[in-house]
C-alpha cells in the first residue's frame, strides 16, 4: 500500500466520525484577500507559508510548534499565504489549528488536507479558511468535479494539485485557475523540482491561470529556477518550519518574475 492510499483509507475513517461530530469550533466569518488575484498580478514569486509539525516522510518536523505564533510570523514577514495542515494522523495538525490562525491573521487562509467529502470542506470553511485543496490524485473526475463546485458555492478559492501532465489536464477539464504542481510524489513521497517544469511546459499562462510550485523548495535558488518556468507562487513548508530566521528565508524567494505570457 503506497502512502497515498493510506493517508486515504484513514480518511474515510474520519469523514464518518466529522459527520456524526459536532464541530469543535465556533465559526470564523473573517473576509480575506483573493490568493488568485494576489498571484496573477504580482511581478514578484510569492511564498505560501505552511504550519507543518510533522509529515509522513520525515517524520516529526517541529514538535510542539505554535500555530499562532508561526502565523504571525509569515504575515509579518509578508507571505501571501497561509497554508495550515489539517490531518491530525500523519502531520500532526487539526481543524482547530486553522480556527487558532484564522483569528489571528488577515492573509488568505488555506486548508492543507486530503480532501474526499464535502464535510471536510464545511469544516476548512467553519474554520476560517478562505482556500482549500483538492489532489487530483486523490479523487475520480466526478468526486473532483464535485468537490471543486461545493467549494466554489461556498465561496472559497480552490488550489487543485496536480503533479503530472495527465492531472494537468484533468485540473483544466473543471477549469481550475488555481493549480499547484506537487514536487513530491505522493506514492513514493520522492520529490524532484523536474515535476513544476515538466508541468509548467504544458500550462495554458494565457489563460488566465496561476501556477504554484509546492514542496522541495529550500531556498532563492530553487525559487528563481520555479519562477523561470512560470510559476507565481511556491508553497513552502518544512524549510520555514526549520529556518532560524522565518523573514529571512521568505524574503530570499521573493524572486523578480521573468516576463510572463498572459
Amino acid at each position: 500500500m503506497t502512502i497515498l492510499e493510506k493517508i486515504l483509507k484513514e480518511k474515510d475513517k474520519e469523514v464518518a466520525q466529522l459527520l456524526v461530530d459536532v464541530p469543535k469550533v465556533a465559526p470564523v466569518t473573517v473576509k480575506r484577500p483573493s490568493l488568485f488575484e494576489k498571484l496573477l498580478e504580482t511581478d514578484r514569486l510569492q511564498v505560501i507559508a505552511e504550519m507543518k509539525r510533522a509529515s509522513p516522510s520525515k517524520g516529526m518536523i517541529k514538535e510542539g510548534a505554535d500555530p499562532v505564533a508561526q502565523a504571525k510570523a509569515y504575515e509579518k514577514s509578508g507571505a501571501a499565504c497561509i497554508s495550515v495542515l489539517t490531518d491530525t494522523t500523519f502531520f500532526k495538525g487539526s481543524f482547530q489549528d486553522l480556527s487558532d490562525v484564522a483569528h489571528a491573521v488577515e492573509t488568505p487562509l488555506l486548508c492543507k488536507d486530503f480532501v474526499v467529502h464535502p464535510v471536510q470542506i464545511d469544516r476548512a470553511k467553519a474554520a476560517g479558511a478562505s482556500v482549500v485543496l483538492l489532489i487530483v490524485a486523490a479523487l475520480d473526475d466526478e468526486q473532483l468535479a464535485e468537490l471543486h463546485t461545493y467549494a466554489l458555492s461556498l465561496g472559497l478559492e480552490v488550489l487543485v494539485e496536480v503533479h503530472d501532465v495527465h492531472e494537468l489536464t484533468r485540473a483544466l477539464q473543471i477549469d481550475a485557475t488555481l493549480i499547484g504542481v506537487n514536487n513530491r510524489d505522493l506514492k513514493t513521497f520522492e520529490v524532484d523540482l523536474k515535476r513544476s517544469e515538466e508541468v509548467a511546459a504544458a500550462f495554458p499562462f494565457h489563460d488566465k491561470r496561476v501556477l504554484i510550485s509546492e514542496s522541495g523548495l529550500a531556498g532563492g535558488k530553487d525559487a528563481e529556477r520555479v519562477a523561470e518556468v512560470g510559476a507565481s507562487a511556491v508553497l513552502v513548508g518544512e524549510s520555514l518550519m526549520r529556518s532560524g530566521s522565518v523573514e529571512e528565508a521568505i524574503q530570499a524567494m521573493q524572486v523578480r518574475l521573468p516576463g510572463k505570457v498572459r
